[in-house]
This record gives structure tokens, sequence and C-alpha cells, in this order.
């Protein structure tokens, strides 16, 4: 298999904040921030190609790569049962997410634009919740990472981790597969992960375990991440991706607020330009919650 290409330093677009602009921007009701039900229906997969196009431009227009994120954050198990998802019905939801990028991909003609199988955690990704026993973990996301697999996705992605167990799982599921995988923590307004752990420590300690193929730091403002990344080099050199909010409110006010805090967007390019000094091997920069095409286009310097 064919190195990453972020991983030999290309620029690569993620997209942004999907769940909130399709919430806010275009009135979808999205119980429990799931999407993966849109693509069920053909109004549901327009508003996903609309969405997804916004970014292939983008990175067009950036002569970047492009790395998109299928719509299955919450297409697992537990979140499934919830919506009414059996574990078959979960399993062809989630290879149909990842042929819908891959059709887009061959009629976008941009290389590389990479497919990830997205997904998230198992509990709420505001909240730590109990400490996840790491096999565990691995037996409750097979069942998607394997789907993805089946359908040909290139990469695995888990955003918005609170802890390091589901984290090592995530891997170690995802290398039974046979896939790249990209773990992803959030973190509190003080730059640590939900259930307290340095940022510095978790990445150590997942490596230690089961060393995935990059990081990220996603579902949280820059100046958030900022504190996380002081002290120590060579751990932040295995961070490979950024994936802001919008706003600078944190997770609990997020989690009460009734409208949108879309930010600034140049604000945001800013906030995020100055972590770069952090991260020697910075190359997907894109949004998360609140963000938009109009936020990652400023990032990106085609807005």
């Amino acid at each position: 298999m064919a190195p990453l290409p972020q991983l030999l330093g290309r620029p690569m677009v993620p997209d942004g904040g999907r769940e909130t602009h399709l919430i806010y921007h275009h009135g979808v009701d999205l119980p429990d921030s799931a999407s993966f039900p849109l693509d069920d229906d053909e109004r549901g997969r327009e508003l996903l190609q609309h969405y997804y196009d916004a970014y292939v431009d983008i990175a067009r227009r950036a002569g970047a790569g492009l790395q998109l994120e299928t719509p299955t954050w919450r297409a697992s198990r537990d979140w499934g049962e919830r919506l009414g998802y059996s574990p078959t019905d979960l399993r062809r939801v989630n290879r149909d997410a990842v042929a819908m990028l891959v059709r887009l991909r061959d009629r976008a003609g941009l290389d590389p634009l990479l497919v990830s199988g997205n997904l998230g955690p198992r509990g709420d990704g505001y909240v730590a919740g109990e400490e996840v026993d790491p096999d565990e973990a691995a037996a409750y996301h097979a069942l998607q990472i394997e789907a993805f697999a089946e359908a040909g996705a290139d990469l695995v992605t888990a955003l918005t981790l609170t802890g390091t167990g589901e984290a090592i799982g995530i891997v170690r599921a995802a290398r039974s597969a046979g896939l790249p995988v990209a773990v992803s923590f959030t973190v509190e307004t003080d730059g640590r992960l939900p259930d307290g752990t340095h940022l510095a420590a978790a990445v150590t300690a997942v490596d230690a375990e089961a060393a995935p193929d990059y990081f990220m730091v996603n579902c949280a403002h820059p100046t958030h991440m900022t504190p996380g990344l002081a002290g120590g080099d060579g751990w932040r050199s295995r961070i490979v991706g950024l994936r802001a909010n919008a706003s600078e409110l944190s997770h609990e006010e997020l989690d009460a607020a009734t409208d949108l805090d879309e930010g600034d967007p140049v604000d945001l390019a800013k906030s995020q330009d100055a972590l770069r000094p952090y991260l020697p091997n910075l190359a997907l920069v894109g949004g998360c919650c609140g963000t938009d095409a109009r936020h990652v286009a400023t990032m990106w310097g085609v807005h």
C-alpha cells in the first residue's frame, strides 16, 4: 500500500463541520447529529453531494490534495440502534457511504483524493464517560471498519475521541482490517482531553500500545488547542491534522447553545495558522463544528 500523501508532506484539504452546516444552513433534522441516514434518500444524497463538491472546489483552487470523510460519524452499533438501524443496515450504510465518495472521486478528477471512513466515539464526543477497555473498543468498532475496508476506503479516521483506551482499540481494529488509521482527540479549553489527560500523554500512550499512522486534534477552537501543544517536541511531530471549531465556546457551552456560533473565518484561520510553529508535520487543515466551506477556503487562502 502506498504511503498516505499527507505523511509525505503533501498539503491536504479536509472538509468542515458537516452536521452543523446541514442543521443550521439547510434546516435538516439530524437526531443525535447523525448524517448517515441522508444517504438513504434522494434529497439527502443531493445535500451531501453539494456539501462535498464545495471542498473539491477548494482543493482544486488551492492546488492541494483532498481528504473527504464519509458521513458515518454516528453509524456505529449503539448510535445506529437508537435510530432504528440493525447491524446489517449499518454495514450497508457504511459501505454505501464509501461508495458515494468513490463515485465523487471518479468524476472530480482530483489527485490525490482520499476517501476516509469516518467513525466517532461510542459515547458522547463532548463527555469522557467511563474508561474504555481497548479490546472492547476494537470489537465494537470492527463492524464499521470492516465495512469501510470492504468498500475500498483509503483509510479510517476516528474523530472527537475523548480518551486513550478507545483510540488504542480503534487502531487495533483498523490494523486487523488492513487499513491505515488516523486518531483525532478533542480537547477542552485547557488543552486537555475531556478526561483530563494531557494531549502529550495521550499521544504517547496510544503510540506505545498501538501506533496509528498519525494523530489529529479536532472539535476545539485553536486557542483551546494551544495550551495542549505546549511542552516537548517529539510527540508533536505525530500530529498531522487539525480541524478546528468556529466558536471559542467550551464543549459544555456549545452543547447548551440553541444558535450556531460561526465565529469569524478570517480570525479562525489566523488562530489556526498560529499553531503551525508547534506542528512541523501539519498537512491537513480544516474545520469542525460551526465551520463550512467559507471557513476552510479562508484557511487555504482561496476565499
